[in-house]
């Protein structure tokens, strides 16, 4: 691949992943492309926050499977929240994320969507010079996920139906729970299955349980872990 311009600026590069081996491994592909760039590394979302904060970098490279601060399992959710933060706080921030999760973004295409930096993806099992050109390309100010095919499938989730399914799929409420939870009525719970499971192609069928439907088809789509 030949480098472009961005190759020979001085800058500042955060690379986010809670595998040392991993994490190593990217820099050094990194520093023999970019050799003028000081390269800062994370391994927890916390920690990442606190690093971006005093140091600016111009670009991110992260795993979306990581732990929100150290000895808590690594889990995409807290790099799909920080990701969320970042794009809030730091609207014109460069990012790529490169992660076998990459399907868990459709849960923030509207925040991509709206983003003003470069926003690249690329998959774990790209080769370094495929990952090396999504690299370029953030820097360039570009948006590149064609790769992820849910993520241009027209699936529109909203924030509430998302919160749904958490409550009811990873911390095992009943609607009566989960309307509590969220301050509305029991019928709107069950209004916001019936808008989710729409969106999801998914309809009451003989001899199967819808609720289980929901979760296998949720789970496929990358919504929930």
């Amino acid at each position: 691949m030949e480098q472009t311009l961005t190759a020979n600026k001085l800058l500042n590069i955060l690379v986010i992943d809670d595998h040392e081996s991993v994490l190593g491994g990217t820099v050094t592909i990194l520093k023999n492309q970019y050799p003028q760039t000081r390269f800062i590394t994370a391994t927890t979302a916390d920690n990442a926050i606190n690093i971006i904060a005093k140091n600016q970098p111009e670009l991110i490279v992260m795993d979306l499977s990581i732990p929100q601060h150290t000895g808590i399992t690594a889990r995409p959710d807290h790099g799909i929240q920080l990701l969320k933060n970042l794009m809030k706080e730091y609207p014109e921030l460069n990012i790529v994320v490169q992660s076998a999760h990459v399907r868990t973004l459709i849960r923030i295409r509207l925040d991509i969507d709206n983003h003003k930096g470069g926003f690249t993806i690329a998959d774990k099992s790209l080769s370094t010079q495929e990952m090396l050109i999504r690299v370029d390309w953030a820097l360039q100010g570009l948006t590149h996920i064609k790769d992820i095919k849910t993520i241009h499938s027209g699936l529109e989730v909203k924030p509430e139906w998302l919160q749904v399914l958490n409550l009811a799929f990873e911390a095992g409420l009943q609607d009566k729970a989960i309307a509590e939870k969220m301050c509305v009525s029991e019928r709107m719970v069950r209004h916001y299955w019936s808008k989710l499971q729409d969106a999801l192609n998914v309809y009451p069928e003989a001899g199967k349980n819808i609720r289980i439907q929901t979760e296998k088809r949720a789970r496929e789509e990358g919504l929930i872990d």
